[in-house]
C-alpha cells in the first residue's frame, strides 16, 4: 500500500489507471490497491479529486477488461480447441463452460469485479468462452462502475480508518472467492452431464474456430 501511495503522489492518476487497467486484462497487479490508496489520498491530503479518482478507475477497469476479453476471445478459445484435452478440457466441457458463460455470463462478469483473482481474469475467461461481446459490455460496464464507486467513495468518507481495515477486507474477500470456486467446482461436478447435456441441446453440433 505504502508504495503503490507513493505512485500515487508521484504520479496521480496515471498510477491508478495504469494499475487498474493492466490488473483487468489478466496482469496479476492490485487495481483494488490502487483505487483504494488513491481515494484514501484524495480525502486526506485533497491533491486528488474523488470523482476523478472514482471515474478514472472505473474507465480504466472497463477498457482493461475489454482488452482481456478480446485477447480470450481471440487467443484463449483457440487454445482450448487445440490443447485442451492435455488438461482436461474436452470439447464437451469446452461447450459447457460457453454454456454456462451463455447463461449467467452477465452474472459472473459483474460479481467478479468485486473478487480478487476472479477481477483479474473475468474477462480472459469471457472472450475464451465466447460470451457475446454486447452483454459483456454492459455487465463489465455496470460492475466496473459501482466498484469503482463503492470502494472509491467507501475510502475516501472513511480516510486512513479504511486504510486500517482494507488488509482484512481483502482476507476476507480471498476466502469468499475460495469458498465460491469450491462450492462452484462441487456444483458443476455433480450436475456436469445434466449440463452438459443441456449445453448440447443449445449448442448442436462441432466446435469450430473461424
Amino acid at each position: 500500500m505504502h508504495f503503490i501511495a507513493h505512485l500515487i503522489h508521484t504520479y496521480g492518476l496515471a498510477t491508478v489507471a495504469a494499475i487498474v487497467g493492466l490488473e483487468c486484462v489478466g496482469v496479476p497487479l492490485p487495481g483494488e490497491t490502487a483505487l483504494l490508496a488513491a481515494a484514501i489520498y484524495a480525502g486526506t491530503k485533497h491533491d486528488l479529486n474523488i470523482v476523478a479518482v472514482i471515474l478514472t478507475a472505473a474507465a480504466a477497469a472497463i477498457v482493461g477488461r475489454m482488452i482481456g476479453y478480446g485477447l480470450g476471445h481471440q487467443f484463449g478459445y483457440w487454445l482450448l480447441l487445440r490443447y485442451g484435452n492435455y488438461v482436461g478440457m474436452t470439447p464437451s466441457r469446452i461447450k459447457l463452460g460457453q454454456y454456462l458463460f451463455l447463461r449467467h455470463g452477465g452474472k459472473i462478469v459483474f460479481v467478479a469485479q468485486f473478487i480478487p483473482v476472479l477481477r483479474t481474469f473475468a474477462g480472459v475467461f469471457a472472450g475464451a468462452n465466447v460470451m457475446p461481446w454486447r452483454d459483456f459490455l454492459i455487465a463489465n460496464t455496470v460492475g466496473s462502475t459501482i466498484w469503482a464507486v463503492i470502494y472509491g467513495s467507501a475510502a475516501y468518507e472513511l480516510g486512513r480508518e479504511f486504510e486500517r481495515l482494507e488488509g482484512p477486507i481483502v482476507i476476507v474477500l480471498v476466502v469468499i472467492t475460495v469458498i465460491s470456486f469450491v462450492l462452484g467446482g462441487m456444483f458443476v461436478k455433480r450436475h456436469e452431464a445434466q449440463l452438459t447435456a443441456e449445453a448440447e441441446r443449445a449448442m448442436p453440433g462441432p466446435l469450430t474456430w473461424h
